[in-house]
């Protein structure tokens, strides 16, 4: 007798069973206790809720579409100009970086790229004397190739790799030490470097948060006071001629005015807030909801303009992620927070 295969054990033991086995999760899903079902009517009686619902029902001349406006808005970005400020450690490491290269390359040879007896190579001669023979300018006294080119890090607390330090080292080597007469010129005769401008502005200094040169190297956003004193992102409601990006172009030009080059990233929102509608007592609407759609858009160039808007706006601020968080209330804030950069 031929012994049984394994797909006939199979059938055998699919028959043999009594009961079907389901799992737990399915099995607390199907079978709920009376005792919560109970609750949840309790609760929905006190609230005006049905028991399978967990937000306010309207009566029954309403309709849910009624019950709320659509509207949009749009969250106005200025992007970074700058990149953030390096921190000591990161400092360090890239100056450990350049002490590291310099061991790894060949000898720098300068006849390669000055002529000898011109300018350029006097100049370069009298720099290179000065930083006691070493070809490269902000690394201190390190040879990389001597018997102590091992010891490239830097010790906690070294200066050596501040950017005021580094600045000013290549400040100072950026100025021409030759005459035009192919001589060495005096102090009296170095004309000094043009110094790069401060990351600080002066807008960051009187804290003028009206302005856009301001946190050069975070993210601003535009909110708008409104004649109530709130603070939010400019918004209206959408009517039924139009879509959530074509509102949001109309809301930022009625709003800010068109001294202004933007552009709307994309048709999707990025971001929503639902206000949930108020009832009577006898379950009749007393005021709608609210269903906002923010759009993300970027400024080019210009400057926010609140004369002759039409929405009555008093006021307008550029700010951080961090400075919204202060202004904004904190439910409206919740809500868009996870689309604002970390800088």
């Amino acid at each position: 007798m031929a012994a049984p295969s394994k797909g006939g054990n199979a059938i055998i033991a699919l028959l043999q069973r009594g009961q079907p086995s389901i799992c737990a999760s399915c099995r607390n899903a199907q079978f709920r206790s009376y005792s919560a079902v109970a609750e949840a009517a309790t609760a929905a009686e006190a609230h005006h809720l049905n028991p399978t619902e967990s937000n306010p029902q309207s009566p029954f001349t309403e309709t849910p579409k009624s019950q709320y406006r659509i509207k949009s808005g749009i969250i106005l970005t200025r992007a970074p100009l700058l990149t953030r400020a390096l921190t000591p450690f990161e400092n360090a490491f890239f100056f450990y970086q350049k002490r590291l290269n310099e061991r790894l390359v060949l000898p720098f040879r300068h006849t390669l790229f000055f002529k000898k007896d011109t300018a350029p190579d006097l100049d370069w001669r009298i720099k290179f004397e000065e930083r006691g023979r070493l070809p490269a300018k902000e690394l201190g006294r390190y040879y990389p190739k001597g018997r102590n080119a091992w010891n490239d890090e830097l010790l906690v607390g070294s200066t050596l790799s501040s950017e005021d330090r580094v600045r000013e080292i290549l400040l100072k080597d950026a100025e021409n030490r030759v005459t035009d007469d192919g001589e060495e010129a005096q102090p009296d005769e170095i004309v000094p470097i043009e110094r790069p401008m401060d990351r600080i502005t002066e807008a960051d200094k009187k804290n003028d948060i009206r302005r856009l040169d301001r946190k050069l190297d975070r993210t601003l956003y535009l909110i708008v006071q409104g004649s109530d004193g709130k603070w939010q992102f400019p918004s209206d409601d959408v009517p039924t001629d139009e879509h959530l990006h074509e509102t949001a172009a109309r809301v930022l030009k009625s709003a800010a005015g068109v001294n202004m080059n933007t552009w709307i990233v994309g048709r999707v929102p990025v971001a929503h807030i639902v206000t949930q509608p108020e009832f009577n007592e006898d379950t009749s609407l007393k005021q709608r909801g609210e269903k906002t759609f923010f759009l993300k858009g970027r400024i080019l160039a210009g400057q926010a303009d609140l004369k002759k808007n039409e929405f009555g706006l008093e006021d307008f601020n550029w700010l951080t992620k961090e400075e919204l968080k202060e202004k904004l209330p904190k439910e409206y804030f919740h809500s868009v927070r996870n689309m604002m950069a970390d800088r």
